[in-house]
């Protein structure tokens, strides 16, 4: 771990790559395990059941971040959380996509293992085990306000409000406990941080620890900003990525997406860049003029005030090829800024509560996202991929008292680790069939002797929505390793250190046999110690 904080995004990391090795469990029972887990054991005494505050987002990239990338935006509270307390710069999710992404971490499981592969297909099993509720066992109060996206109604929660699907930017509906549905009027992220203050001040025992999950539907597509925002922005030129005109050579998977800002297809003229008007008719139209028909007057009022010129200008100019994608890509850009400046905003009402309330002390903040997201990387949008933008996701806390890590945490840490860490942190014994590990002992200030040196990832959603094609694989400190399967079979060699934009597909080059090789092993491993399935659809049979 560093000792100070930067504000620029990291560098990847060269760290050594030890193979299987001899670990300590928490029942300090000696096992052999693969060099993907860690040393759990036991650490240092730290305060008792403190309270638990878990900010997550949708969709927030951390290039979009200024404690990690000041490039693009500025984050002043979100940076208040990584200047107080730590930054982790290889945080990683364990399947980029929503539901999937928010079912690892409330059940410290990989998709296969809680039965929540896909958005599409999947419900989520409601009755399994989650740390909610090994939280409420505990005598926590345990409460959730916002987006949920798993195809049930919660449980494990004392008190739960959530949107239906993704929710609405303007005048949401809310899921009710009693089983109503009720909309409230205004603009959702506030709508939800109030509703989270709420019940801070009015709704839980003061005298039991708490657990609190604000999750947000920002900054989902289709990027709509609350009104207040809308001017912010508009005069910024967004550097476009080295990679934007990315070709995919070497990459079957990659050149079948449907992600790309260029495509008319992928990104909606109305639907993403808002440049509605009468006649044009694409194929997310009526998507978005429903949405528009949730504002009130005065919203829609201001909302038209902004845009009309936009749209009279866009339209004028006809603008085709690079320039329109290029133009695409300004607007997508300022409006998924926008955004993230009132979740800013939001998050800094919800940490001077704590403050004014005297419960920074005791109370551990996270801010993370369920998954990264593509600012224009490789040409896209979205996420899915196990490529870096869309694997890596941001994860600042800020730690109670008694914790001594400050500044850089450069461990790989994964979402599936979440759970595990909240029960830790409230002196809960982690249940043995929980597959992610406990940060406690990063957050404690050690520098444990081992740590996991390898993640492990899987993809499960397609066909559908975006077009990404379903692949599993492995990524450590060098080297990420990738096979797309299903209706392809290809695979896929990154050496980060060399290549961190992932564009040289070095899968069967000469002189990276050993290479392959090592990787192939820790794929069979990974695969073996969380039981994924997929291992006997595609066994690995290394050459001796």
């Amino acid at each position: 771990m560093n000792s100070q904080h930067a504000l620029t995004r990291p560098p990847l990391l060269a760290m050594n790559i030890p193979g299987a090795s001899l670990l300590t469990c928490a029942a300090a029972v000696v096992v052999a395990q693969p060099a993907f887990s860690q040393n759990v054991s036991k650490t240092s005494p730290r305060p008792r059941h403190p309270n638990i505050v878990y900010i997550m987002t949708d969709d927030h990239t951390a290039q979009m971040m200024s404690c990690y990338d000041s490039t693009h935006v500025r984050t002043p509270n979100l940076d208040r959380i990584a200047a107080d307390g730590v930054r982790f710069t290889n945080s990683f999710v364990a399947n980029s996509l929503s539901g999937p992404s928010r079912a690892c971490m409330l059940t410290g499981k990989h998709s296969h293992a809680n039965g929540f592969r896909s958005n599409e297909t999947d419900v989520f099993d409601g009755s399994q085990p989650t740390f909610p509720k090994y939280l409420q066992r505990a005598g926590y109060q345990t409460a959730i306000f916002g987006k949920w996206h798993l195809h049930t109604l919660p449980t494990g929660f004392d008190r739960w409000s959530v949107v239906p699907g993704q929710g609405d930017y303007y005048n949401p509906a809310f899921i009710e406990q009693t089983g109503d549905t009720v909309i409230y009027h205004g603009y959702l992220t506030n709508i939800i941080t109030d509703r989270s203050i709420d019940w801070l001040e009015n709704g839980r025992d003061p005298e039991k620890p708490f657990c609190l999950l604000i999750h947000h539907k920002a900054i989902h597509r289709n990027w709509l900003a609350d009104t207040c925002d809308l001017d912010l922005y508009e005069d910024t030129e967004f550097r476009m990525p080295d990679n934007f005109y990315d070709t995919y050579q070497g990459r079957v998977a990659a050149q079948q997406q449907e992600m790309a800002i260029a495509s008319p297809h992928d990104m909606d003229i109305v639907y993403d860049n808002k440049m509605i008007r009468p006649g044009v008719n694409t194929r997310l139209r009526s998507s978005y003029e429903g949405m528009l028909a949730r504002m009130d007057s005065a919203q829609l009022a201001r909302w038209n005030a902004h845009y009309d010129p936009i749209i009279e200008k866009f339209y004028a100019d006809s603008l085709s090829g690079d320039a329109l994608t290029e133009w695409k890509f300004q607007r997508y850009m300022r409006d998924y800024a926008k955004v993230v400046a009132s979740l800013d905003r939001n998050v800094g009402r919800v940490l001077d509560w704590l403050r004014d309330h005297g419960m920074l002390d005791n109370t551990l903040v996270v801010y993370t996202s369920d998954q990264g997201f593509y600012m224009g990387e490789h040409g896209w949008f979205d996420k899915r991929f196990m490529y870096e933008e869309s694997m890596r996701t941001p994860l600042v806390m800020m730690l109670p008292d008694g914790f001594e890590a400050k500044g850089d945490i450069d461990e790989m840490v994964q979402n599936i680790d979440y759970a595990p860490t909240f029960l830790d942190l409230a002196g809960v014994d982690i249940p043995s069939d929980m597959q992610g590990v406990s940060m406690v002992p990063l957050l404690s200030g050690g520098n444990p002797q081992k740590w996991r040196d390898c993640l492990y990832y899987h993809f499960h959603e397609y066909p559908a929505e975006h077009a990404v094609k379903r692949h599993y694989g492995v990524r450590d400190s060098r080297y990420k390793l990738i096979h797309f399967y299903n209706d392809i079979d290809e695979w896929e060699l990154f050496d980060l250190q060399e290549d961190p934009s992932e564009m040289n597909n070095i899968y069967g080059k000469p002189g990276t046999e050993q290479i392959t090789a090592d990787m192939m092993e820790k794929l069979r491993q990974a695969q073996e110690y969380y039981d994924d399935p997929i291992r006997f659809q595609f066994p690995i049979n290394l050459k001796k």
